[in-house]
């Protein structure tokens, strides 16, 4: 295609699918955006493989539940034979769930839900989801796809860390990247003697549950699913529920609970991240760490110049090992940062800043 005189690159996409109707449906919905072409279709998991190395689409969907070779399969073989940014396209089942986040720790960049089934009459309502997804992955570097690299560490500002006081909360704020991300850090948080940590990740009701699963599996941390009026304690993770907002604050008790919000969503997602820090800053102040992770848009931005404001201190993911830098950027951007770091020093940076000192 041509613009103003430009040629423009259009992203090709392979569409993978058991059902023909799917795969029609899926293609006809794509191509509506015309910087996207799809180039083939594939039927299951063997017949994508073949045609993902033969083809090199830039981005592949690809169907959770096939015969032969299902999603999951597929995706280790083109990971290692190919790496190429994949969209998984799930249903909204318990097994579907749990098969899409092992996906997404996988490699797979994102996913967007079938609305009503494996053959869903309705998926135009989530076409222009899975048109911006599509747009997005195009984007990842394929690197990026198979390991994070330990980088350097790059600090918005150099002066060392002069923190009074002890960390009485963590706030972890990620989209599109984010499940793989945030599980890189917990499993490599060594001990259970740390501030309590809440997550927003970008993801819709009936997946949280199965992510938070995936992360207690993995990690040292107790993690669960938030709920409300849930109290936070050291050594304990907790996932805000799709579809709920979550937010912090003390009780009648002075113990530090979550609380569930059903506000509309916040720039088109719920859970926001920046309800949950702008009350984190609300309540805990200057006792508190943000960290911005991977992701589009710029929910958290507002949120972490919040916190910085208050005195607490944030933290968000480098350029270098983003899936999408966009959430980190805007964080940056809105002076809400106060240091940027890689992925992997991440972790240990959380253990330095939030471990819980024993009173003398």
């Amino acid at each position: 295609m041509q613009v103003t005189g430009f040629m423009i690159k259009q992203i090709k996409v392979l569409v993978v699918d058991d059902s023909a109707f799917m795969r029609k449906v899926i293609s006809d919905l794509l191509e509506e955006d015309p910087h996207i072409k799809v180039i083939d279709r594939a039927r299951n998991g063997k017949e994508a493989v073949e045609k993902v190395i033969k083809l090199q689409p830039d981005v592949v969907t690809l169907d959770v539940e096939m015969p032969q070779m299902d999603g999951l399969a597929a995706l280790r073989e083109i990971m290692r034979l190919k790496p190429t940014p994949v969209i998984m396209v799930s249903s909204l089942t318990r097994q579907g769930a749990e098969t899409t986040i092992k996906a997404l720790a996988l490699g797979a960049i994102d996913f967007v839900t079938k609305p009503s089934g494996t053959i869903s009459l309705d998926m135009k309502t989530v076409a222009q989801e899975l048109r911006e997804k599509v747009i997005a992955a195009a984007s990842v570097a394929v690197e990026k796809l198979t390991g994070v690299a330990a980088l350097p560490m790059i600090e918005v500002k150099k002066a060392p860390i002069t923190r009074k006081g002890q960390v009485e909360l963590v706030a972890i704020a990620a989209s599109t990247g984010g499940p793989r991300a945030i599980q890189r850090i917990l499993e490599k948080i060594e001990t259970t003697s740390i501030a309590p940590i809440v997550i927003v990740q970008h993801m819709p009701k009936g997946f949280t549950k199965s992510f938070a699963e995936r992360l207690n599996e993995v990690s040292k941390l107790e993690v669960v699913e938030g709920y409300d009026n849930l109290p936070l304690k050291p050594g304990m993770a907790v996932v805000a529920p799709g579809g709920s907002h979550l937010i912090v604050e003390y009780n009648k008790m002075r113990q530090l609970v979550c609380r569930l919000s059903d506000m509309p969503p916040l720039h088109s997602v719920k859970p926001a991240a920046d309800l949950l820090f702008l009350s984190v800053a609300d309540t805990v102040g200057g006792a508190s760490l943000g960290v911005v992770l991977t992701g589009m848009g710029r929910d958290g931005a507002e949120g972490a110049k919040a916190i910085r404001q208050k005195g607490g201190y944030v933290i968000a993911e480098s350029s270098e090992t983003c899936v999408i830098y966009g959430m980190p950027k805007a964080a940056v951007e809105s002076g809400g940062v106060d240091e940027v770091l890689p992925l992997d020093v991440i972790p240990g940076r959380l253990e330095e800043m939030a471990v819980i000192r024993q009173k003398q």
